[in-house]
């Protein structure tokens, strides 16, 4: 099976392992709803919050979705959209890993994503969760605009489906009631 090197590989697949466990501290002020909900909202660094919901979730977790950075260059207020391609294998590698230990046996992750990664992304996905275990490449489009139809261009994004074990899943997915 092909996989992606690059030059931190080795040590970014081994920071999932030694990312440290953090409790998870409630701020009541910051509460909304039901107090007894298990719904969480986690504001923090997302490889430590990852870490600190594995011994509450491992092997519980039905269906993930993620929208990680596009690395499209792009300036946001609360994230950077435009790493160097290495540094982003670096950041992703090790949050898959922790997602795939959160995946319930029957659970699937949904991860959008557009065509500066995506295809990255999909090997490293097939390296962490099996490339057997791949469901699907969904594509979603973004824009229709007579601009978009008019010359080959960006009007559509991924979500790469990837199964915890597909086995338990093929069942599941395509029925309609």
């Amino acid at each position: 099976m092909p996989y992606l090197s690059w030059l931190t590989r080795e040590e970014d697949i081994r920071s999932a392992s030694q990312a440290a466990y953090r409790l998870l501290k409630e701020v009541p002020e910051h509460g909304a709803g039901d107090p007894n909900s298990e719904n969480m909202l986690i504001q923090g660094d997302n490889l430590e919050a990852l870490k600190a919901l594995l011994p509450y979730y491992a092997g519980k977790v039905k269906c993930i979705y993620i929208d990680p950075p596009y690395n499209t260059k792009s300036a946001f207020e609360h994230y950077d959209d435009s790493l160097e391609h290495t540094t982003w294998l670096s950041m992703m590698v090790p949050r898959l890993e922790l997602l795939r230990e959160l995946l319930a046996e029957d659970g699937s992750i949904w991860v959008s994503i557009d065509d500066n990664e995506g295809h990255y992304l999909k090997v490293i996905m097939d390296e962490v969760f099996g490339r057997g275990n791949f469901v699907a490449n969904v594509l979603w489009q973004k824009r229709t605009s007579p601009d978009a139809r008019a010359t080959l261009g960006a009007a559509h994004d991924h979500i790469i489906v990837h199964a915890k074990c597909v086995d338990k899943l093929k069942d599941k997915f395509n029925k309609i009631p």
